[in-house]
């Protein structure tokens, strides 16, 4: 059995099914990966063999980038997917950081390119002739190395949700264990379609898209999420796998729901972060199942759903992942609740995410040794993720390391609050975050985004909060900011950074405060 990237795309080298469509064009494997050995061919030739083989791409969810992550495959280098929605130096900076020595980008992004310091890289456009005739004149693919299974195949930027991003080292072996187990989970062959939606320069689109297709067989469709497009493109192109990760089913289901949307070919969804209501929701609507797990960029801690997932809990972590408290070094205690579901001991359960085996999948930041030894204090891996787990070892998200709060003497998380908050009809998405109180230190507040037909007052709001008997009163938000929008990542993921920096304010919606113990009154618009 292949062990390599190298030698999964070696072995389709003559396949004759269909790899790719996009639009109203279609490749086989054969014509695919043909493309990408010419690429391959001819950026080996003109690359400084004394230099890092690292090759670049600012591409968006088109042929061209699936075909420069086929090439860095079969070419044997490490391609670096730098992430489109970076601007000026933190663009810059990305590159650099990342040693590239090559940039391949398309005439819609080369202008983030400009004036940007990028002294001893090579930037080329796959619009130009220039770019043409560089792979015109490609001779036959002589790999810059035979890859390893720990060999990095690909540097993929971490999210940058809580601080600047970071190059992850993802190895061969990463890529394809992941790919091939979702592929035996979910029963993938050469006959499905997977909907590559999510940005191709992040994990999920990678391990849980392109190397289920690679993997499988399976064609493959590079798109932009659009969520008035997703049903029209998953019944034009045949779709019956798709992932994703961060918010995608939400902005989904925010559309009118039409009588006949399980009227579709879509068998499976997998991904990370939906919430309990949108994971019941988009499998009612369009008919199919929906899968999700837990994993962050540097796949070192794995949780995934099972039969009988508590709601609210997000499955049980493989073996070596708990819950542990960062200034103690030492496990946290079980997690209990009230009659009413409440968590009681949340000073005591709750703690960082951790594998206490080590890094699994992590092969460290590139570069950046004081980043990985952060990362792996004491021989485990530190995630940065807040969690608790309960007696029979289910676990459930407490938000990021900086999302605790602490309001009038006792500490919160924000991810309780959220899901909680979630219950109600007329929401769509929602982030809970800390702003300061001179007086109580942190005050607890909420951004919300409305279902598009939904309306909610005050009052109706104060309602629903005192009808969730789980939710302490000292949980409920001081500020509520209700915006038709919220800042998020290129993976939709919110940024709370961004919420937290803004502050006590309505954005472009409106503010509410709570006004004593439980009054809500809109105060700016």
């Amino acid at each position: 059995m292949a062990e390599t990237v190298q030698q999964v795309l070696r072995e389709r080298l003559d396949d004759t099914t269909v790899a790719l469509v996009h639009g109203d064009r279609t490749w086989t494997w054969r014509e695919h990966l043909g493309e990408a050995s010419a690429q391959a061919a001819a950026l080996l030739a003109i690359a400084d063999p004394a230099r890092p083989v690292h090759v670049g791409t600012l591409l968006g969810n088109t042929p061209d980038m699936l075909t420069a992550i086929a090439a860095a495959g079969l070419g044997g280098y490490v391609l670096c997917g730098i992430n489109t929605t970076r601007r000026g130096d933190g663009l810059a900076r990305d590159i650099r950081r990342a040693d590239c020595q090559i940039v391949v980008t398309d005439a819609e992004h080369r202008p983030l390119l400009d004036g940007l310091d990028l002294t001893g890289v090579r930037v080329f456009d796959t619009s130009t002739p220039e770019w043409a005739e560089l792979i015109a004149s490609a001779g036959d693919l002589t790999p810059h190395r035979e890859a390893a299974v720990m060999d990095t195949f690909m540097m993929i930027f971490t999210s940058g949700t809580s601080g600047d991003p970071k190059p992850v080292q993802v190895a061969h072996l990463t890529v394809l264990f992941s790919g091939r187990n979702l592929v035996d989970r979910f029963d993938i062959t050469g006959d499905d379609v997977c909907y590559l939606s999510m940005p191709l320069f992040h994990s999920n689109a990678i391990v849980a898209g392109w190397s289920v297709a690679i993997n499988s067989g399976a064609a493959m469709v590079p798109v932009s999420f659009s969520a008035s497009r997703f049903l029209d493109d998953v019944r034009r192109y045949g779709v019956t796998y798709m992932n994703y990760v961060g918010k995608p089913l939400a902005y989904v289901l925010a559309t009118p729901e039409q009588p006949d949307d399980r009227d579709n070919p879509l068998r499976v969804a997998f991904g990370n972060e939906a919430t309990d209501r949108d994971i019941d929701e988009f499998s009612r609507r369009f008919g199919c199942t929906v899968f999700d797990g837990f994993g962050s960029t540097e796949l070192a801690i794995i949780i995934t759903r099972e039969p009988g997932t508590p709601p609210g809990s997000i499955g049980r972590g493989l073996d070596g992942v708990a819950v542990y408290d960062s200034d103690t070094l030492t496990e946290c205690e079980p997690a209990e609740f009230d009659e009413n579901g409440a968590l009681i001991n949340a000073d005591k359960a709750i703690g960082e995410l951790v594998n206490t085996h080590g890094g699994g999948f992590f092969s460290g930041y590139y570069n950046d040794p004081d980043a990985t030894n952060e990362r792996m204090r004491g021989g485990m891996f530190w995630s940065g993720d807040l969690g608790y787990k309960d007696a029979d070892g289910w676990i459930y998200l407490a938000g990021r390391t900086a999302d605790w709060m602490r309001v009038d003497g006792e500490n919160l998380a924000a991810a309780p609050i959220e899901r909680i908050l979630q219950r109600l009809p007329a929401l769509n998405r929602v982030a809970v975050y800390a702003v300061p109180d001179d007086s109580v230190g942190d005050q607890a507040m909420a951004a919300m985004v409305l279902q598009d037909d939904a309306d909610l007052s005050p009052d109706e709001f104060e309602q629903f909060l005192a009808a969730q008997s789980d939710l302490s009163p000292k949980a409920w938000p001081r500020w509520v900011r209700i915006d038709r929008d919220l800042p998020v990542t290129a993976t939709n993921k919110i940024l709370k950074r961004e919420l937290k920096a803004q502050g006590v304010t309505a954005g472009g919606g409106v503010l509410w405060q709570r006004k004593g113990r439980t009054h809500f009154e809109e105060v700016a618009r």
